[in-house]
């Protein structure tokens, strides 16, 4: 018989990455509702910021106008980047990030982003809608 894993043990890997991922995306979407600098909100929170959290934030923070276009570009005609819901667009914003970072295999990073948009996207087809775009950007 196993034994049940200890609630209060620290997360793997892998989750510990997962939650830093939703986190980021929470960040800037606080940030985006708020209508304000990313930094103003990392200014506000009580708790540290997971340092992976962090780094996809800041990233997508700093380089979002570029993001945005090379979004633009993935999606289809009559489709823009403004026209997506905001947790779609800043989690498509986040994979295209990470997938030019290049720090993890495209297939995790796709796979966490469609993860996300299941949880969080605007609609029930969010994912696929995830799916298609990030692995676009993956081919090219």
């Amino acid at each position: 018989m196993s034994r049940p894993s200890d609630p209060f043990a620290a997360p793997d890997e892998p989750t510990r990455r997962r939650e830093a991922r939703q986190r980021s995306v929470e960040l800037l979407y606080e940030a985006e509702m708020k209508s304000c600098e990313l930094a103003d909100v990392l200014a506000e929170q009580v708790s540290d910021v997971d340092p992976f959290a962090l780094e996809l934030a800041t990233g997508v923070a700093a380089q979002r106008e570029a993001l945005t276009q090379r979004l633009a570009e993935l999606l289809n005609v009559g489709w823009t980047p403004e026209r997506l819901g905001a947790c779609d667009r800043l989690i498509l914003l986040q994979g295209l990030f990470e997938l030019e970072r290049g720090a993890a295999p495209a297939a995790v990073v796709i796979n966490e982003a469609v993860e996300l948009a299941h949880q969080l996207g605007a609609t029930d087809r969010s994912g696929a809608l995830v799916n298609g775009v990030l692995a676009a950007a993956d081919a090219r």
